[in-house]
């Protein structure tokens, strides 16, 4: 696709499409404010050159590289890094052709749309990426990766962040944050409090990870008040880097309310490494309401990430480590995992829960009548698999009319595609005006009302929802 299409994802309809191209070109150009994603911090703190095109668009990105592996590619030939540091392919310009000579396995999808976008808006290339076109759009890229307009904290500024927030564990130190706050940039780029190695019991390397845990913070993890006390200790460490909102990846979405001396007893079962997949499961529900607790007193959002089911190839996992493309989306039930959360703080003054889903079939059963009561809770955009143009449609389908605009949160690109970020944002600003615009045109939405929404989902929900 040699040039954009001004109007893509806008209705065919011709009434319908020149609203949606209204109320589009009203917040094209507002701020991207990014509060959940795994863009790294080093980039920021170092702003470093990127390597080259492959190690940029190709290597790092699971979208990618899921696809093309999907159809035998080896993931090594790709750049892939293995676990136990074995060498892969590092010529850029190999890794390049390969993926030139696979790009037609992207058609239809999001990341073709992300890629397309981020060649012709950041790049400047307006010819068609083919295989025989590879080495002209490798140099052109690889040019301008060398140029200081082309280094993170340029593209940041020229991308219109006006906040990027990271995703790091308990037992990160922080230093690339606090490189960025010392370094006087005045670009914004926080952290979030993701406490899944030392929360999941099924984690790989959990009680180790307790253990140096307790070391950071000084407090005693075998014991569950010491435990309790070190997350308290740590979310305060990351407040003061900035961060609003916890994040929970957890395979369900279970949540519980024991008794303080019920939950202490099963803390011990699984600080013995004694637990059952039951009791291991139970301890992440009993997690997600303590963390609530302390969102109560620090202010964090929390957010529940569910329903992924995680490194799903062993083989894979072994060799290649997390994150590599194999995570797949499962069933989830929200109704009676979420009540004894719900029951709890579902309607304190000062808590936000976001909930994400990979189950689209809850969306219009479950999720949207629960955030369409619960004063606490908040719908998360679609998320991973469904963050496209037919998956933001569903949902505005699915969840507006129980839940209304209110009740969600805006949109946030979850990426570590540093590039495919004003992409993606493009794409749910041109999806939800045209939901909007095919409200006013069948008479259930004026336009100034519909001008007005367009811009709380494209900006103010989030920085809402994420208290910034």
């Amino acid at each position: 696709m040699p040039q954009l299409d001004p109007y893509r994802i806008f209705s065919s309809e011709v009434q319908t499409r020149k609203i949606a191209a209204e109320l589009y070109d009203t917040v094209k150009s507002l701020p991207i404010v990014s509060p959940h994603g795994h863009t790294d911090p080093r980039w920021f703190a170092e702003n470093e050159a990127f390597a080259n095109p492959a190690q940029l668009f190709v290597t790092p990105d699971h979208y990618v590289f899921r696809m093309l592996h999907s159809q035998g590619v080896a993931l090594e030939s790709l750049g892939v890094p293995l676990a136990d540091g074995s060498p892969t392919e590092q010529d850029g310009r190999k890794i390049w052709q390969l993926f030139a000579d696979n790009y037609y396995l992207l058609r239809g999808t999001p990341s073709r749309m992300w890629l397309d976008h981020a060649f012709a808006e950041v790049f400047g290339i307006k010819e068609e990426f083919t295989p025989a076109t590879a080495k002209l759009f490798y140099d052109r890229i690889d040019d301008c990766l060398k140029q200081d307009e082309f280094k993170p904290r340029a593209l940041f500024e020229r991308f219109n962040i006006e906040l990027i927030a990271t995703t790091e564990s308990p037992l990160d130190d922080l230093r690339w944050h606090k490189m960025i706050k010392d370094s006087g940039w005045s670009g914004r780029v926080v952290t979030a409090y993701r406490p899944d190695a030392v929360v999941d019991p099924e984690h790989r390397g959990f009680l180790a990870n307790v253990k140096q845990f307790g070391e950071i913070t000084g407090e005693d993890t075998n014991t569950w008040q010491g435990y309790l006390a070190a997350h308290i200790n740590r979310r305060a460490f990351f407040k003061a880097h900035g961060a609003t909102s916890s994040d929970h990846g957890h395979p369900t979405p279970r949540t519980e309310n024991l008794s303080p001396e019920q939950a202490e007893a099963l803390f011990l079962r699984v600080i013995a490494g004694d637990a059952t997949a039951e009791e291991s499961d139970a301890f992440r529900g009993q997690m997600l309401t303590e963390m609530a607790r302390m969102s109560v007193q620090d202010g964090l959002v929390l957010q529940i990430h569910p329903g992924s089911s995680r490194n799903h190839n062993a083989q894979v996992f072994d060799q290649f480590g997390a994150d590599k493309g194999f995570d797949i989306p499962k069933p989830c039930e929200y109704v009676q995992n979420l009540k004894p959360l719900l029951n709890a703080f579902g309607s304190h003054p000062e808590l936000t829960i976001i909930v994400f889903t990979l189950d689209e079939s809850t969306q219009s059963r479950e999720l949207a009548p629960l955030a369409g009561v619960y004063p606490a809770l908040r719908l998360g955009p679609p998320w991973w698999f469904f963050d496209s143009v037919e998956g933001m449609r569903r949902f505005r389908q699915n969840a507006t009319e129980t839940a209304g605009f209110y009740n969600t949160v805006g949109f946030n690109d979850d990426t570590r595609a540093f590039c495919s970020i004003p992409a993606r944002h493009d794409v749910a600003r041109r999806v939800d005006s045209t939901y909007l615009a095919e409200l006013v045109t069948t008479g259930r939405l004026s336009k100034h009302e519909a001008h007005e929404v367009i811009v709380d989902l494209s900006y103010k929900l989030v920085k809402d929802a994420y208290r910034l």
